[in-house]
């Protein structure tokens, strides 16, 4: 593993030493920021270490499911070993019975922003929420559109009574291009989704159709177009959250927990809990949360082709 890492770092240092000194050199008026994408188990993580070392500066969490306190391996969830001595933020902060919004990482996430500007630091975004990366870097509407309890009831009773394929459809048949952007799974965005439309009769992809980037970016990824590789990495890491506990750690929630919370929405926790129920055995579950994960895989590679095209590349 050494040696193969030893290699990961020579080879990023060929691809992105230009890119990185270009991008340093480059006189403009916006303020600067990094931002490390590409899907789940694509080395995001090593390639934002390094680069934190170089710079001397700070990362902060775009990952939606990290900011939950006890969901470690499910979410792998970077440790303070692995930290080494660099800051990460908005990690581990949030009970699992908490609801939180966009709304609200975006306001907590850009104090750190402003800290690491006002220090003269380059702020490094990363991990794979795509909607909480771009609710920081590009200057677009978020929907202010107040909950109406009452819709939302009405939806959510129809989800537990159907479940989230017939909620994920209802959404499909009114907003076909931002359903593709949902895990049908994803239910409490794919409600939210619903709610804006049926109340304002607008996508929330309208609220975005403006959209400019608030800061001079710099788009690293560490992904290599090989989707094949990619798949035989999120296999392995799956089998090795099982292998280090992790139905255990979701037994433990569920001593703590009902799995009607918050923490509950996460995609892929379904399967485990249903095997915990005994209704699949445990490869099955395994195989169901290699599947799915390899599916969410796809829908992220679609979603950060955006960005090459922002850098038209």
């Amino acid at each position: 593993m050494y040696y193969y890492f030893t290699y990961i770092l020579k080879k990023w240092k060929m691809i992105f030493g230009k890119k990185l000194n270009d991008f340093l050199n480059k006189k403009t008026s916006k303020q600067k920021i990094i931002v490390i994408y590409w899907p789940t188990a694509s080395w995001k993580t090593g390639l934002s270490l390094e680069i934190a070392k170089l710079l001397n500066t700070e990362i902060i969490s775009t990952d939606s499911r990290q900011i939950f306190r006890e969901l470690n391996i499910w979410t792998w969830k970077i440790t303070s070993e692995e930290m080494q001595w660099i800051k990460h933020h908005m990690i581990d902060f949030v009970n699992p019975d908490s609801e939180y919004s966009v709304w609200e990482f975006k306001y907590e996430a850009e104090k750190y922003i402003e800290l690491l500007v006002w220090n003269w630091k380059i702020p490094i975004l990363c991990w794979w929420t795509w909607l909480y990366i771009d609710s920081l870097i590009y200057d677009f509407d978020i929907p202010n559109v107040p909950a109406d309890a009452n819709l939302r009831n009405k939806l959510e009773l129809e989800r537990l009574e159907f479940w989230n394929q017939y909620i994920w459809d209802k959404l499909n048949e009114i907003d076909q291009n931002y359903a593709k952007e949902l895990h049908p799974n994803n239910y409490r965005y794919v409600i939210r989704a619903l709610e804006v439309k049926i109340l304002t009769w607008k996508s929330k992809i309208d609220f975005r159709t403006e959209k400019s980037l608030k800061y001079d970016v710099l788009f690293l990824t560490p992904y290599d177009w090989n989707r094949e590789e990619l798949y035989n990495k999120i296999n392995k890491r799956i089998q090795i959250m099982f292998d280090d506990w992790l139905v255990l750690e979701i037994q433990n929630l569920l001593k703590k927990y009902s799995k009607n919370d918050f923490w509950m929405k996460t995609i892929w926790y379904k399967e485990v809990v249903d095997y915990l129920e005994w209704n699949i055995t445990l490869q099955e579950c395994i195989e169901l949360v290699q599947k799915n994960n390899r599916n969410y895989a796809k829908r992220q590679l679609t979603w950060f082709r955006k960005y090459e095209e922002d850098l038209q590349i």
